[in-house]
Formats: C-alpha cells, structure tokens, sequence
C-alpha cells in the first residue's frame, strides 16, 4: 500500500477540492450528500447542501426528521458517476458544491424554529451561495421561501411537485402545518400564483388560489413535453423556488412517505419534467417528505437523492448561480 493509498477515502472529511470526484466504496466510509466535503465555512461554496431534519409540522404519519440521513446514504451509489444521465455533464466538476450538514435548532422550542430555519438560510444566503435543502416535512419550504425573499425579493414564483395543493387555509396566522405553507405565503404575498406551477397533485382543493395546476392525470393524459412547455412558458425567465415533496410520486416509486397518494408520477417522469426546465432562474431548492421508516429497499430515498442530483444540474444552468457567482 503506497503513502496516498492509506489515506483514500472518507472523502466526506479529507478532500479539500470541492471539485474532486470520490475514490472510495459506495458502502464505506462517512457519509455526505454525494460524498461531498462537509463544509460550515461557505466561503469557497457556490451550492450547500443542507439538511433540515424537522417534522413537528407533520398531519399523518411522522418520521421525515430521518430523511435527510436517508437521501444521504443513498446517494453515495450516485457519487462516482462523471456525468449525470440524460445531463450533457455532471454539476460537481462545474460548481463548487459542500454538504453543510444539518440545521441546528433547538427541538424542545417548537415554535421558534421556523424563525430559526429562516434566519440561518438567510445567513447563508448572505455567503453568495445557493442552497439546496433535504428534509423534513413540507413546512419547512414556508420558512426557506421567507429567506430566499430577503434575498431576491419578492414575489417569487413557485415551482411545485406535489400530491397535495398545501393551499389548505389556516386558523391561525402562525400555524406549523404542512398542508398550509403556500396558502400563508400567497397571502402574504411571498409568492405569485400567476406566475406559479402545481405538478402532480390528485387530491381535492376547491380553491387553488390561482395556481396553474398541471395534476397527476393531466401528466398522463398529456405528456411530460406539453408540462415542460407550459412551465417555461408561465415562470419564463423570473426568479423561482423549487420545491418537491416525493409523494408527488405514486407510491410504487415512493412509498416511504407520510402521506403517499396512488396515481402520482412515476420517477421517470419527474426526472423528464425537471430536464426540461434547464435554463430556468432556480435560486434554491429543496427535496422533502423523505420518510426511510416506510421505505422499502431504500428506494424512496434512492429517489430523493436522485431528484436531488437533477435539481443541482438545474443550478449549475441557473441564471442566478451565474450572477451570484459574479
């Protein structure tokens, strides 16, 4: 064994270019999102990966608090590829992308930690990079949108994928629900539905507050090209969050999940649809609902992780990376 062979591995901790591809066994060593060096100084980051390991806000059943660990550990079977299938290149040789671990917050205050989710992503928002979070339950995305205003202000538009609308209204004005996040933030004026897609939903809301709402069978009746064509057409070139709770796949695909819902998307299309966007102004995003409790054969993390590694492609032909970047 020559001197740098003893020390391959555990690229999580020991690479110091963020740009290096890992040289280790898929089933070995400390895990990170793509085995990606953990990194808390965001200095030379462009993308952080950040779990948000929170699911008090849960409706059914709970255990998205493991999510961010799952989609971790499945996505060290992604890790060695050099360039991401049905992508013309792979977003680690082209950004400089970290795992920053998980978001502290004290889980014995409750209330405080929507407060706390939004000014820590401020705060590394301020760093000049993007952020891509695991979670969680869906609430977190409420927080994660109030952080990324600040940023680039707002309205911004939505990017959705979703078995649920989550425009349900809520009694009370500081609600931790994750079925209402996105009635609060139209309200409040974070988002604008105009400008706004829903992909996949195929559960009932009367009201849909003036979202375009492309559901499930809308998907399978029309084509992933006619969901790809409308969404560019609606966000065309403003500023949107993406956000995806993996029950906007059918339980065949997703079944580790608090509320799975049949007649959702397959992965395949999800991937097609998410493809098609490349070139929209994504200025962050997040991957949520991941419950490895319910899983089976880590296939619903293997999923999340895999939506996750597109949603980076999309960052890597975001606009913004480019202008944040400098």
């Amino acid at each position: 064994m020559t001197g740098s062979d003893m020390f391959r591995g555990d690229h999580a901790i020991t690479a110091n270019d963020l740009k290096s591809f890992p040289e280790e066994i898929t089933y070995a060593g400390v895990t990170s999102f793509l085995r990606r060096p953990y990194r808390k100084d965001l200095g030379d980051v462009d993308v952080a990966v950040l779990g948000v390991p929170f699911d008090t806000a849960t409706t059914n059943r709970p255990g998205t608090r493991f999510g961010p660990r799952g989609i971790r550990a499945a996505s060290t079977g992604l890790a060695f590829e050099r360039r991401v299938y049905g992508w013309d290149f792979h977003p680690v040789a082209e950004m400089r992308i970290a795992d920053h671990g998980d978001l502290p917050f004290d889980f014995s205050m409750p209330a405080t930690i929507p407060e706390t989710i939004e000014n820590y992503v401020a705060w590394m928002l301020e760093q000049d990079v993007m952020v891509l979070s695991l979670g969680g339950d869906h609430f977190i995305t409420w927080p994660l949108l109030r952080a990324h205003a600040k940023r680039y202000g707002r309205p911004l538009s939505l990017i959705h994928f979703d078995a649920h609308s989550d425009t349900w209204p809520d009694e009370h004005e500081d609600g931790v629900n994750h079925g209402t996040m996105f009635w609060h933030a139209t309200r409040q004026g974070f988002v604008d539905p105009e400008t706004s897609v829903q992909i996949g939903l195929r559960t009932p809301n009367p009201d849909t507050m003036g979202f375009n709402i492309f559901d499930a069978p809308f998907v399978h009746r029309h084509g992933t090209d006619a969901v790809i064509e409308e969404v560019r057409r609606i966000v065309g070139d403003r500023k949107a969050y993406l956000t995806f709770d993996i029950d906007c796949l059918d339980p065949a695909f997703a079944p580790g999940t608090g509320t799975p819902v049949c007649g959702g998307l397959t992965s395949h299309q999800a991937r097609e649809v998410l493809r098609g966007l490349s070139g929209l102004s994504v200025i962050g995003a997040d991957l949520v609902e991941v419950a490895p409790i319910y899983d089976v054969g880590e296939i619903t993390a293997l999923a999340g992780a895999t939506l996750a590694q597109d949603f980076l492609c999309l960052m890597a032909r975001s606009p913004a990376l480019r202008s944040s970047s400098g």
